[in-house]
């Protein structure tokens, strides 16, 4: 859709559909758990972390079902929005905005490269190794204990299904 008709309103925007599923990403990103049981950083970037590492989860599993899988990049846009507005509300000026949200992808993709590879075999020790290098820690001891949430998070998202993950609403 093209920005002209979003901004005039003769279409409706197909994110918003997608909308209560990256605010659930973000609620769940902010689960204390993951902070105190799991030894994440409480810090920006251990928050900016959680979100790109539940955002990662939530895109596996909608790669994983053909319905779903086409709209990953919707989520993604929600995702680059949201990341967008946080950079200007901190002050970073229009010529350097893109490049932070272009090295903020990049990042996004080797995540969920690492992340997947390590998922697939439900590999712990893998996936804890691929969380010390992505994840800012408080405890980086603490990383296999991420590593086995993470993977009952992955749990619970295989067990969502399309329609309940498009509202939001993932499986306990």
């Amino acid at each position: 859709m093209s920005f002209f008709a979003r901004l005039f309103g003769t279409q409706s925007d197909p994110r918003e559909q997608w909308r209560p599923l990256w605010h659930a990403i973000v609620e769940q990103a902010r689960e204390p758990d993951w902070y105190r049981m799991c030894g994440v950083a409480d810090t920006v970037e251990g928050r900016f972390d959680m979100i790109t590492l539940v955002l990662s989860l939530v895109m596996l599993r909608m790669e994983e079902d053909e319905a779903l899988a086409p709209h990953t990049a919707l989520v993604t846009e929600l995702f680059v929005e949201d990341m967008e507005g946080q950079l200007r509300e901190a002050g970073i000026g229009d010529p350097t905005v893109g490049k932070r949200i272009g090295k903020l992808m990049s990042s996004m993709g080797g995540r969920l490269g690492s992340y997947r590879a390590a998922l697939a075999d439900e590999d712990r020790a893998a996936l804890a190794e691929a969380l010390k290098r992505n994840v800012t820690m408080a405890q980086e001891d603490e990383a296999h204990a991420l590593a086995e949430r993470m993977i009952r998070f992955h749990r619970r998202l295989e067990r969502t299904d399309a329609d309940a993950l498009r509202r939001g609403e993932i499986a306990a």
